[in-house]
This record gives structure tokens, C-alpha cells and sequence, in this order.
């Protein structure tokens, strides 16, 4: 059940309650744009079901220990802030080590820069469950693209959330890109369709830089990541919807309960996965490649070299390393079907990243090959034809 409406002006009173508590500390030119109703409501995308949030609100005013985690790019893992307790993360997980000081709150931060919601879904028993969080803040948003795919891959890191045993609650955060987009469309759509809370920087704020009431820089240090105070718009709009959660919770005898999870939108195909990184990758067949334990890859810079993995699933994954430099290109098979050629070679100054791409799904069950050659062609301002593979996954594992 959608509980937005009668949740808005509880969630401007949590607002203001947030401003005089002195929680946000800035003042003058860097208040905090809960000052402006409208901002605040704008802020709060959809409450969905709050069973859950309640459940973990209960649970801290117990005392007992509660584990909050973020998981996303590089907005998440604190770019631009400051200093890591500057980070929209740090300060919601502040939030609730200064409203229940009896409970212990362990903060888990598993944003990792330039990835999007295919790699969160394969990394999250690694990141994420490891810790056991009650809570759990996703961004996506920007590193996502706005489409059916990315709503596929968020929505399997949601329901492997949500069918973890001790029922942790989620809510998905939306930043922003320079020009006011983002992939809170599809995103939305797996957000309402599970119930999930939904809390929007973009929507909260663009409306003000369009009226030209606020500046892009007043909140932005670049073309896509937060300063401190854009961390520190994002994190009250959370902590806000968690303060208006409390003022009105009931006794534990009368918490609601947590209903079943709804089956899929889209597919449960990232409900079910199996990652391997370079280091537990074994070559089923190797010649002229080689381990690099320092950057966790497995390697080549000799045309003609070949790679083979073997792997298991419905769908296959593979993260390699892009970056300007010495970089090639390499030719990508995948069983029998058609070979693509991937480029590492980054046009971009501001350093590498991982990427996460599909292979090809559908594929029948057993064992299917993956087989990496370096081209001798390379792009025209590289100077050498080294590829690196980080990784493989796999998707529908055990469906």
C-alpha cells in the first residue's frame, strides 16, 4: 500500500524537527533545503510499504545492534565529499547512532566507483550479506542508463535483498546528472512494484536550479557527484523519512507485518547469481596470458594470445578494465555464438574503471566457454594492445 499522501506533511514536521535538533549543521548560505517544504515533499519519490523500516526502527529502540549499508557507484562510496563522515552514507548511518545511542550501529559502505546495479547483484553476498545489514540505501541512479535492462539487473539486487532472513528493509536513492537525468523511470518502476521507499535528489532539487533559486555548483562539485552539502541533502532526505517513521511508531506488539514478496516485473534472473573475480578464475586452456595478483586481473599484450574459462548459468557477465593507455583489444566468444570485440583503450583523463557487460543469455544448461584473443588492431592514439579481464558472472545459476 502506497502511504505518500498522508505521509508528506509527517514528513515536513520530521524535516523541520531535523533542522532544530541541530542534525544538519550548516547555516546561512549552506542551510539545508528541508527549509522549503516543497523541496522536502518533492524529495520523497513514494513510501511504499514502511513495514520493514519499522521493523528495524524497533529494533534500534530496543537497543539492539542494527547494521546500515549503501550500496552503489561512486556518489555512494563518498566521491567528492569531503571526508569519508561526510558522505551521504556516513551521515544517515550518524542519524541513527545520534537518535539510539543504547544500540551499536555498524555501517557497511559498499559503493564502488563507475558500476551500475549488474555488478551490485553479482557482489552483493560478498558486500553486502556478509554483514547482515537491517537497512539498506541503493544508488543507482545516475550510473545506471534509464531502460529495461538496468531495471532487470536493479531488480534482482532488490529481491536478493528482500529474501534475506532477517528481513532487512530498502529504500532506493535517485541522484542526478548535470542535465537533470537519471534512471529513476525504470528504476521507479521495480521501486513501486516492490513497495520500496523511494527518495529523489534530482526531484527534490532540479526544480530550484531550473528556477534558478539554487546553482548546480551550490551542490555539485561536478557534472554528476554531490559536495558535502549535496551529501548532506541526500542523507537528510532519508533520515527525515526514517524521524517521521519513528515519531509515529507504534508498540512492538502492534508493528505491522512484513508481507510476502510480490513475484517478479521483470524476471528473478539476478535473484540468482555466482560471481568470480580474476583470482578464483582457472584457465581451461592458456596461451600467453598471465595473473596479475597486484591489479587482480588476468592479462595479455601479445596478439594472438588466448584465454579460455569455463562457467555455469543462464546468462554470462564479464567485468574488464578500461582505461587510457597501453591499451588493445580483444576478441570475445562466448560457446558457438557470435564473437564481439571489446575496446580497454578510455578516451576519458580521469582515470580506469570496471565495466560490466552481458554476453549473451538464454544460454542452455551446463558448462558454456568464454574465450579472450588479443587483436593486433588497437585504437589510434593507444600505444600498446594490453586487455584485461577482472571477472566473469553468471546469472539464473540456480532458477
Amino acid at each position: 500500500m502506497n502511504q505518500t499522501a498522508p505521509f508528506r506533511s509527517i514528513f515536513r514536521a520530521a524535516a523541520a524537527l531535523f533542522i532544530a535538533l541541530g542534525c544538519a549543521s550548516m547555516r546561512g548560505n549552506d542551510r539545508v533545503v528541508a527549509e522549503d517544504d516543497s523541496a522536502v515533499a518533492r524529495s520523497l519519490v513514494g513510501t511504499g510499504d514502511t513495514a520493514r523500516l519499522q521493523r528495524v526502527l524497533a529494533k534500534a529502540r530496543r537497543g539492539e545492534p542494527v547494521s546500515v549499508a549503501v550500496i552503489g557507484g561512486s556518489i555512494t562510496s563518498g566521491a567528492s565529499a569531503s571526508s569519508p563522515e561526510k558522505n551521504y552514507g556516513a551521515l544517515i548511518a550518524r542519524w541513527w547512532r545520534t537518535t539510539f545511542p543504547k544500540s551499536k550501529i555498524h555501517f557497511v559502505n559498499a559503493g564502488i566507483g563507475a558500476t551500475g546495479s549488474n555488478y551490485g547483484a553479482l557482489r552483493a553476498q560478498r558486500d553486502l550479506f556478509a554483514h547482515r545489514p537491517d537497512f539498506v540505501v541503493i544508488e543507482y541512479g545516475v550510473n545506471d542508463p534509464n531502460d529495461r535492462a538496468s531495471a532487470e539487473t536493479l531488480e534482482g539486487l532488490v529481491r536478493q535483498v528482500l529474501k534475506q532472513a532477517n528481513q532487512p528493509a530498502v529504500a532506493l536513492m535517485f541522484m542526478m546528472h548535470r542535465n537533470g537525468t537519471n534512471a529513476q523511470e525504470w528504476h521507479g518502476k521495480v521501486g513501486r512494484h516492490y513497495a520500496l521507499p523511494m527518495l529523489s535528489l534530482r526531484d527534490a532539487l532540479w526544480p530550484e536550479i531550473e528556477a534558478r533559486r539554487m546553482k548546480w555548483e551550490d551542490v555539485e562539485a561536478d557534472v554528476v557527484h554531490p559536495n558535502d552539502r549535496g551529501h548532506a541533502y541526500a542523507a537528510q532526505f532519508v533520515t527525515s523519512l526514517l524521524a517521521g517513521l519513528l515519531a509515529h511508531l507504534p508498540a512492538d506488539d502492534r508493528l505491522p507485518i512484513v508481507r510476502p514478496m510480490p513475484q517478479p516485473l521483470l524476471s528473478d534472473l539476478f535473484e540468482h547469481v555466482a560471481l568470480y573475480e580474476a583470482d578464483s578464475l582457472k584457465p581451461a586452456a592458456n596461451e600467453g596470458w598471465t595473473f596479475d595478483a597486484k591489479d587482480r586481473c588476468w592479462k595479455s599484450d601479445r596478439p594472438g594470445s588466448r584465454i579460455e574459462f569455463e562457467i555455469r548459468g543462464q546468462a554470462v557477465l564479464l567485468m574488464d578494465w578500461h582505461i587510457r593507455g597501453p591499451m588493445g583489444r580483444a576478441k570475445v566468444q562466448l560457446d558457438d555464438r557470435p564473437a564481439v570485440v571489446r575496446e580497454a583503450w578510455f578516451d576519458q583523463t580521469w582515470g580506469g574503471y570496471r565495466q560490466t557487460s552481458e554476453l549473451g543469455r538464454d544460454l542452455p544448461p551446463g558448462t558454456h566457454r568464454v574465450v579472450f584473443e588479443i587483436l593486433p588492431e588497437k585504437h589510434a592514439e593507444s600505444t600498446g594492445c594490453e586487455y584485461r579481464v577482472l571477472g566473469l558472472g553468471a546469472a539464473g545459476t540456480d532458477r
